[in-house]
């Protein structure tokens, strides 16, 4: 079953390694990992340590910049947001913050504070995130319930482009790589939002929710 869209219709076939399997949904064409080639939390944890991004780092905010540009040129000044996924050294929530807003932190690893997954937010990021979702819908969906009407989710994560660049792809090796979005994929899921879609460059999406009308 696809981890995102749950219906049955899967290609098994779609790439193998010598490591691991990759199957393609037929409906929201999200590439995904079977679950039993997981690794273990601690695996996973493990490779996360080996990160060295930092604030101090300009290279790093260089790279985080294709995506806080855009969203802070969207947002309104001391706008409320999440960084989800913050990882060991958060960097962009304090891009944000020089820019004026505040910016709450998750991480699953290393800020798993659940409270914060409580509050409705301007804006959410997700910056080399969702490529290691476990259960993409139901943390994207968790995600989208949290955002206030008007909101952006800034998503940040390198796409598929079709079955041949895949099977080449370095973005595939990474063993806590396990969901794969393509353009496709994103245009799906923002007509079950009902979302705006911006697509920014080669690994930037944005998503705005669309406030409805007053009856």
């Amino acid at each position: 079953m696809c981890p995102l869209c749950h219906t049955c219709k899967i290609d098994t076939a779609y790439h193998q390694d010598n490591r691991r399997n990759f199957y393609s949904c037929e409906t929201c064409q999200l590439v995904f990992v079977p679950p039993e080639q997981f690794l273990s939390e601690e695996e996973e944890n493990a490779a996360y340590d080996h990160h060295q991004n930092s604030p101090d780092d300009q290279g790093y905010r260089s790279f985080l910049s294709r995506l806080f540009i855009p969203m802070n040129q969207r947002l309104a000044p001391g706008s409320q947001g999440l960084d989800f996924g913050s990882g060991p050294g958060p960097t962009l929530s304090k891009m944000f913050e020089e820019a004026g807003h505040s910016v709450a932190l998750f991480d699953y690893f290393y800020a798993n504070d659940q409270s914060v997954l409580q509050p409705a937010y301007d804006f959410i990021t997700a910056s080399e995130v969702v490529e290691h979702l476990h259960h993409p819908k139901d943390e994207l969906e968790r995600l989208w319930n949290i955002l206030n009407p008007g909101g952006i989710l800034g998503i940040m994560t390198k796409r598929v482009l079709n079955r041949e660049a895949f099977a080449t792809w370095h973005y595939k090796n990474d063993l806590t790589h396990v969901c794969f979005f393509s353009e496709f994929t994103f245009q799906w899921l923002a007509g079950q939002w009902q979302a705006e879609l911006t697509i920014v460059g080669n690994d930037v999406v944005l998503l705005k929710k669309i406030v409805a009308p007053s009856p």
